[in-house]
């Protein structure tokens, strides 16, 4: 099969002559493009050109991708665990065959580097890879004789069809965090992906129907605010998976919730990562070029503080972050040897810009600054481009610290004791990861116990679980109680049925009025 980015359909691109190919719906096995009224402009971050338009669904699009859902529900459900797990098996396969593609995608329509591309299909397949053992991942419980012939046990069921609206910073890592385990328990799955890169989600989709999962198991809609408000008050859809800005993950969540959804919503962060006096400074200072600065800071688990404590720390610290951002190798997504790629569209460009002025309106000392940063690569003039950005001397009463750039800014605030960077972390309104660099094991055991963070590492610099532990943070930064993928994934997309079940011997005892109770 062909990319998606490349169609026959054309929608009006702003000129008489000029006209951009649409990226399709994938509806009942197929791609699919109703009547469009409305639409979005997809660029590739590194030229600033408009390489597709992306179709916005109607209320009656999301309907009909709905229903065609419910009825796929009704015999994917019906099969095997065991026949389910072995199309997982096959997705995987051909996940992994076309890497290369997927990861070309990625870049062109995201921004972020090749290498980088590679290693979000590989995280997103450790998640499909967990979700091959199925089988033994839905059983439930026996327990023979709870009572005089009486015996009970519990059964794990799908819920019915689930919705998955998933971020531009992953566009396929996320979505298979949602639909392995969603569809390899048995659901019926409509992912609603990022309108900014919008193409990756429908190549998973025809991938999965080459590996034998009937039409319609998987649907993807494009769309904005309509097609979402849309699928989470839907009365056919059972479950509502979500991952965002957390202004939105709690809209999302109170919505759905209020329509009758079982919901999980991960929302935005501020991913502390504390520096002890007696941490290896070389190491810590690589780990945070990467966490802060990988994918342009554009992810939920980037480090975007560093919380060096004591100032002697601090001030080795950021002599080696400083030296470090200012030998980034920025550049085009598809060229070899970039460490860091453009941000994904102009107005997140200005957003980010935004708060490094306001950094420095707010009295932070600018030590890099990277607004000024342009690509020199031939056609990229005009793609969003920006240099990482470090600040010094940040206090948590400015609105750098408090809130959520995702963008290749890393803070330094300045800590005098372990306690104080303690507090920091504890006391910030986003819960979602948090690091600590360190030689002493027992700072690194009180700090893992006491802070109040979902994800913690120890001298790792981005603490995502693997695939069998599940993903999710705390406070703002997540909302609903089931986190994402591992088995958490497996209870969020199941439903359990407890059966008590007795077969007389044939002997009438006559009715009883009474609770039963164990005899």
């Amino acid at each position: 099969m062909a990319s998606t980015i490349q169609h026959d359909q054309a929608a009006p691109a702003g000129g008489e002559d000029d006209a951009t190919p649409f990226v399709h719906h994938f509806i009942n096995g197929v791609r699919h493009l109703p009547g469009v009224d409305r639409w979005g402009e997809v660029c590739n971050p590194s030229t600033g050109a408009q390489v597709a338009a992306v179709p916005f669904a109607s209320v009656a699009d999301v309907d009909a991708a709905v229903h065609d859902a419910r009825r796929a529900f009704a015999e994917w459900s019906q099969w095997s665990a065991l026949k389910r797990a072995r199309v997982m098996f096959r997705f995987k396969e051909l996940v992994e065959a076309h890497i290369d593609e997927l990861a070309r995608l990625i870049s062109s329509e995201h921004g972020k580097v090749l290498l980088d591309a590679k290693g979000e299909v590989q995280r997103g397949l450790e998640v499909v890879e967990f979700c091959c053992g199925i089988p033994h991942l839905m059983k439930g419980e026996y327990s023979d004789s709870v009572a005089t012939v009486i015996d009970s046990y519990s059964l794990r069921q799908p819920v019915g069809v689930a919705v998955g609206i998933t971020p531009f910073n992953f566009p396929i890592m996320v979505p298979l965090w949602m639909l392995a385990p969603a569809i390899a328990c048995g659901n019926a799955f409509i992912l609603k992906p990022s309108e900014k890169d919008p193409s990756p989600a429908v190549r998973l989709a025809e991938l999965l129907v080459e590996a034998g999962a009937p039409p319609g198991v998987l649907n993807v809609l494009h769309g904005d605010k309509v097609a979402v408000e849309a699928l989470i008050t839907h009365p056919q859809v059972d479950a509502v998976s979500f991952v965002g800005s957390t202004p939105i993950a709690r809209s999302i969540y109170a919505t759905a919730a209020a329509h009758d959804k079982r919901v999980q919503a991960m929302g935005g962060a501020k991913n502390h990562l504390v520096v002890m006096p007696d941490a290896d400074l070389d190491q810590a200072a690589d780990a945070l070029i990467g966490a802060a600065y990988g994918s342009a800071g554009e992810r939920c688990m980037a480090i975007s503080v560093a919380v060096p404590v004591g100032d002697a720390t601090a001030d080795a610290l950021v002599a080696r972050l400083a030296a470090r951002v200012r030998a980034l190798r920025i550049g085009p997504s598809l060229a070899e040897g970039m460490d860091m790629g453009p941000l994904v569209t102009a107005a997140h460009y200005d957003r980010v810009k935004g708060y490094i002025d306001l950094g420095v309106d707010e009295g932070a000392q600018l030590v890099v600054d990277g607004r000024d940063f342009h690509s020199d690569a031939a056609g990229s003039e005009h793609g969003f481009f920006m240099g990482g950005s470090l600040f010094d001397h940040v206090t948590t009463s400015m609105r750098i610290y408090q809130e959520e750039i995702f963008g290749p800014v890393l803070c330094v605030v300045r800590a005098a004791t372990f306690e104080e960077a303690l507090g920091m972390a504890n006391a910030h309104e986003f819960g979602n990861g948090v690091s600590i660099y360190t030689r002493d094991g027992d700072a690194a055991r009180e700090f893992v116990s006491r802070v109040q963070v979902g994800m913690v590492g120890v001298n790792v610099p981005i603490p995502v679980p693997l695939a069998f532990y599940s993903f999710g943070g705390w406070k703002a930064s997540a909302f609903g109680d089931h986190n994402q993928h591992g088995m958490d994934g497996v209870r969020f997309y199941t439903r359990v049925k407890t059966v008590t079940q007795r077969w007389p011997k044939g002997v009438r005892e006559g009715s009883d009025f009474v609770m039963p109770t164990l005899k």
